[in-house]
């Protein structure tokens, strides 16, 4: 439990900082594809006995490279390539787990297994943790004027493509310390959920990172805690209780809340009424 505990934490906070630019951008089905893009590094390092890391690293940026390249070089739209990638990639993956025989625990892979999380899993989802919130805080200014106007970026000298399959490597990165925790199908709900709910509380991209990493923290911790007492899967646990969250910002959110948001139209009608009062006096 201490071990599910600390890693529910760390990928709690680091998701939604990731996933809060792919929002902004609009591409969060992008942490999806790069999610099965993984499978076949997975296969291939279990085949050669070495980390995971290594393989899985190599084919998620070999994925994010394939979607790029089909977008410059052809008139295929984004969500089709991104399509095309992710079932290729994930039919690669299981094709190579049969044909090499490894002893993968696809389940484990799909939905996650955090309460059999060892030491070395923690260190390493740490370190992987503090390198991207790092750079982060390093380049923020230059990954902000990316995210809005990535024609101005270029035309000011920033050097977009590096910045682009940096982006790649940390969506990538961030992908493989959250695998244990939550499996690669539901990493895209840790990665978009609190980024979510959080836009819908605050308007500034750096309150967004924030409030959505607390709220994933939030949501990894209790996640486990229900896992444990109700005997529910991990993985879905904290999935439903991101979601959850989701639902009452979209339902109670003082700006944008389905139920509390100003009603415009309402607002309009009221002006035209005493418009038409002032009139008549």
């Amino acid at each position: 439990m201490r071990n599910a505990i600390a890693i529910g934490a760390i990928v709690g906070i680091l998701c939604p900082v990731v996933g809060s630019y792919l929002i902004v951008q609009r591409m969060a089905m992008l942490g999806d594809v790069i999610a099965h893009c993984v499978l076949p590094g997975l296969s291939i390092s279990f085949f050669l006995g070495i980390d995971i890391l290594v393989g899985a690293f190599g084919s998620g940026i070999l994925g994010a490279f394939l979607i790029a390249w089909i977008r410059s070089q052809t008139r295929v739209k984004v969500d089709a390539a991104m399509a095309l990638t992710f079932s290729t990639f994930f039919a690669l993956g299981v094709t190579l787990i049969t044909v090499l025989k490894n002893k993968l625990d696809l389940d484990s892979f799909l939905f996650g297994d955090i309460l059999g999380v060892a030491p070395h899993d923690i260190y390493r989802a740490l370190a992987i943790a503090v390198l991207i919130l790092l750079a982060i805080q390093l380049f923020y200014k230059e990954l902000l004027f990316y995210t809005f106007d990535k024609t101005g970026a270029q035309a000011v000298g920033l050097p977009t493509n590096t910045i682009y399959f940096g982006f790649m490597a940390a969506i990538t990165l961030t992908i493989i310390a959250s695998m244990q925790a939550v499996g690669v199908i539901l990493v895209i709900s840790l990665l978009v959920g609190p980024a979510l709910t959080a836009y819908l509380l605050v308007k500034e991209l750096h309150q967004m990172m924030i409030v959505g990493a607390i709220l994933g923290a939030i949501s990894s911790i209790c996640g486990v805690y229900l896992s444990y007492y109700w005997n529910l899967p991990s993985g879905p646990a904290i999935v439903l209780l991101s979601s959850s969250l989701f639902l009452l910002a979209l339902l109670f959110s003082p700006s944008q809340g389905i139920l509390t948001r100003p009603n415009p139209r309402g607002s309009t009608a009221t002006m035209r009424r005493l418009g038409l009062l002032k009139r008549r006096e």
